[in-house]
């Protein structure tokens, strides 16, 4: 079995209400799940995706609080890539990204903008026969919605170093520079295109991307592609339990922090679909700490809750 494409992408915020405000309420995705940073459970770990949260519409962010701003440089992810299904559909983003004082640019068929962190984000029709993962926003027509990631964009000085571990998870090149990469499942396929670096040291904080995951099926196939992972060279982690996902992880030899995240849980372990991310959902290790928790969290609005 082939990977399939994106599971999901985690980035840093300082600021877990203004980042629900940006990406539930003006990009319409759906807050799936809030919880805690499993390894730091004093602040938040907010998923957002489709309607349930499918893998390849996964985008989540821990939040760190007064945590200073970040630079993408060498070895870091520096953009990401959204799909949406029509011309129609960017003119509306250039429209209600423009309303909100968000700086949007087009650069030919394709709309770039930051979100209020500096995050980049592009947004591009989508081409191929991969099933939309959309949310449903009240302001926001059902086809206009996005629709999942297109792919990421990291900066690489030589990203012909990357390519022996890419073949051997899969990864098709699309160029003979090993700059652009094409991973194709069953299902869905996804685009890793490494850029220049820019000259300036890479910084992580609030703003950057933390790291990227590729899906895969179950725990089988994590111990497989663990194994051609590490037999490529890499470090890998053993199977970690994610409570709504298994992982392992690993860096590539460009130096970004890869991810194989099962698709086999899902975010309705813990709650039913209709109120994905109402609620504090913890792990069983940290239940005991939900009073505290719940007084020292910064409130959030979730645009989805009931009234």
């Amino acid at each position: 079995m082939a990977l399939e494409g994106l599971h999901h992408i985690t980035a840093i915020t300082a600021d877990a209400p203004g980042n629900v405000d940006f990406y539930a309420r003006l990009l319409g995705l759906r807050l799936v799940k809030k919880t805690v940073n499993f390894d730091e459970p004093t602040v938040y770990h907010l998923y957002y995706g489709d309607e349930i949260g499918a893998p390849g519409s996964i985008l989540t962010f821990f939040e760190f609080p007064g945590a200073a701003p970040g630079r993408a440089g060498d070895g870091m992810i520096h953009a990401i890539r959204w799909r949406v299904g029509s011309a129609a559909a960017i003119e509306f983003w250039e429209r209600r990204l423009t309303a909100e004082g968000v700086a949007a640019e087009r650069d030919g068929d394709v709309l770039l903008f930051r979100d209020p962190e500096g995050l980049a984000h592009e947004l591009l029709v989508a081409h191929g026969d991969d099933p939309p993962l959309a949310a449903h926003a009240a302001d926001i027509p059902d086809e206009h919605a996005l629709q999942g990631f297109h792919g990421i964009r990291a900066y690489a000085a030589l990203p012909e170093r990357s390519s022996d571990l890419l073949a051997a998870l899969g990864f098709a090149p699309r160029d003979e520079a090993g700059g652009h990469w094409r991973l194709d499942g069953a299902g869905r396929h996804a685009l890793l295109c490494y850029d220049r670096p820019p000259p300036d040291r890479g910084i992580q904080g609030a703003g950057t991307v933390h790291h990227v995951a590729w899906s895969a099926a179950d725990d089988a196939e994590l111990r497989d592609y663990g194994t051609k992972a590490k037999d490529a060279g890499a470090h890998t982690t053993p199977i970690i339990d994610r409570q709504y996902f298994h992982s392992v992880y690993f860096r590539e030899p460009s130096g970004v922090l890869f991810e194989l995240a099962s698709r086999d849980v899902g975010f309705t372990v813990d709650e039913p679909a209709a109120t994905l991310g109402q609620d504090l959902k913890l792990p069983a290790q940290h239940e005991r700490l939900r009073a505290r928790l719940e007084q020292a969290l910064t409130p959030i609005a979730n645009p989805r809750a009931p009234a």
